[in-house]
């Protein structure tokens, strides 16, 4: 297991959209490297001072790269450290160095946070031999526990903001996903819809075309409608699909457009009944209906064979909105609920919203879709 997690870990790609360098970073150098000069020309317990100093201020400029080269940035600082506790070692002074260097824990932080799974390692390696010089250079008992809390501490703070990012960075591309499953729907329903009206108007016009020339022109100016609106509506679609592609957004349709999908000739008849005060309904119901009729009427003009009627109707009560359609045609043997992206469709997003959707043969011949949905959501 172990070995595993190591291997996961030495495997990690580096953390995505690291920051550039940023005006406050110049700033935190101007800080480290006033407070180093300070620190060096005060305090008076200071070994090798100008040497020190000019360490401690030398590196300060280091923190400008620690999003972007954190590795280098930790091999740098750390083996500076490294150096100065071989140079207490063999010169025999205690603790050569400025407290103020202790701004190189940042770089611990931003090599979890920002570096790759072998980066972080090699970086942490440096660190802990680095940390066990300085401890046996100048060892003073139990306040050294604190400089290796504090190591601990900035590369935890790393390692947590790191996967709190990388949470919220999946679920946006989970949410992203599902909208495009949710887009790709639309599209479905959208094209079925239009290209199925065309397919209608075409047979109309064959069937009219000898003897009434003049209603075979007019079915082919319905196909020219038609497929400019499909081609319209599937090139927006498109471009919502494509990544990092502009949208253009409209207002979804709903029950207030139901309307639309009503026409009287050629046959089918296809008959509208919504009630007047179905306004307030929630978004996500208002354009659920609306696909549904739509689907439903696809599909009943693409099986219904020798249908004269198709009804849509919606009801509201207790709660509850229904939407029933319906046609008189004769059933399709290939036509089954268990079958086809138009009724799984339908039922998921049936289900989604809390609904039940049924579809099949009606006793009184003809095909039924009827689905319930909650007029209030939860959210």
């Amino acid at each position: 297991m172990t070995t595993n997690a190591l291997s996961s870990l030495w495997a990690e790609p580096r953390a995505t959209d690291a920051p550039e360098r940023v005006s406050r970073d110049w700033v935190l150098v101007g800080v480290l490297i006033v407070a180093a000069l300070l620190e060096g020309v005060l305090r008076d317990d200071v070994a090798w001072r100008p040497f020190a100093t000019s360490v401690a201020v030398g590196l300060a400029p280091v923190v400008l790269w620690r999003r972007t080269h954190p590795l280098a940035c930790v091999v740098v600082a750390f083996g500076t450290v490294m150096a100065l506790g071989l140079a207490s070692l063999l010169g025999g002074a205690p603790s050569v160095g400025l407290d103020t260097m202790i701004y190189i824990l940042v770089l611990v932080y931003a090599l979890v946070r920002w570096g790759s799974g072998r980066e972080i390692v090699i970086g942490l390696a440096v660190v802990a031999v680095a940390a066990g010089i300085g401890t046996v250079a100048d060892y003073t008992g139990p306040a050294d526990l604190v400089g290796g809390f504090a190591i601990l501490a900035a590369a935890a703070g790393g390692a947590a903001f790191r996967y709190r990012a990388e949470s919220w960075r999946r679920a946006l591309e989970q949410s992203r996903s599902e909208e495009r499953v949710a887009l790709a729907r639309e599209l479905h329903d959208m094209v079925a819809h239009h290209v199925s009206a065309i397919a209608v108007q075409a047979q109309a016009g064959r069937a009219t075309a000898g003897q009434r020339p003049e209603a075979a022109l007019e079915a082919l100016a319905v196909i020219e409608g038609e497929a400019s609106r499909t081609l319209a509506e599937m090139r927006a679609m498109v471009r919502v699909l494509r990544d990092g592609a502009p949208a253009e957004y409209a207002p979804q349709p709903g029950v207030a457009d139901l309307g639309s999908l009503a026409r009287r000739a050629p046959v089918p008849v296809v008959d509208v009944v919504v009630p007047d005060d179905l306004a307030g309904l929630p978004p996500q119901v208002d354009a659920a209906v609306y696909r549904l009729a739509q689907e439903a009427l696809t599909n009943a003009l693409r099986h219904a064979r020798n249908a004269s009627r198709v009804e849509i109707q919606v009801v509201e009560g207790a709660g509850r909105l229904r939407l029933r359609v319906t046609d008189d045609g004769q059933i399709d043997p290939g036509r089954s609920v268990n079958h086809g992206f138009g009724l799984v469709g339908m039922t998921e997003r049936v289900q989604l919203l809390g609904g039940t959707l049924r579809a099949g043969p009606a006793p009184e011949g003809g095909w039924t879709v009827d689905a319930e949905l909650p007029t209030e959501v939860r959210r």
